[in-house]
């Protein structure tokens, strides 16, 4: 990537429905090139897609949790890849530490995250889990390129 791919994704990452013509006008090149572009770092996987923010609270997803769990030696893709199937997940990680994954999800309510929590940690191959409660959320935002 040149300074011209990131200026283009920079202006996308501002806003991903900015037309192609203005980021032409903004980055100072032709409506080709930008068009040009943006199709190469989508066919190699740079952009992988366009999506809206949404604000969790206002959404209806009262409650944001990060999940630490200890998977028995041998399950953890397999038990990860089911917990990544429940549509509150919206993240799995591998992670090193005391932890094996550490899964970030949402619910709804006291009921609907008791649900989450039940199905997670009673997987066969769970061994242990810990749940923090968000309490106030400093800063979500997907990560914007490198400086």
């Amino acid at each position: 990537m040149d300074e011209v791919d990131r200026k283009i994704i920079r202006a996308l990452e501002a806003d991903a429905r900015t037309s192609l013509r203005r980021i032409a006008k903004e980055v100072g090149v032709a409506l080709g090139t930008v068009s040009n572009r943006v199709r190469r770092m989508e066919s190699l996987g740079i952009i992988q897609g366009y999506t809206v923010l949404l604000d969790p609270d206002k959404a209806g997803w009262g409650l944001s949790v990060v999940i630490g769990l200890r998977i028995q030696k041998g399950r953890v893709i397999k038990i990860q890849e089911k917990i990544a199937e429940d549509h509150r997940v919206f993240g799995v990680y591998d992670v090193t530490g005391d932890y094996d994954s550490m899964v970030l999800a949402r619910a709804k309510e006291r009921d609907d995250l008791d649900d989450l929590i039940k199905r997670v940690a009673s997987m066969e191959g769970i061994e242990r889990s810990v749940t923090h409660l968000v309490l106030n959320t400093v800063k979500e935002m997907p990560p914007s390129l490198p400086e």
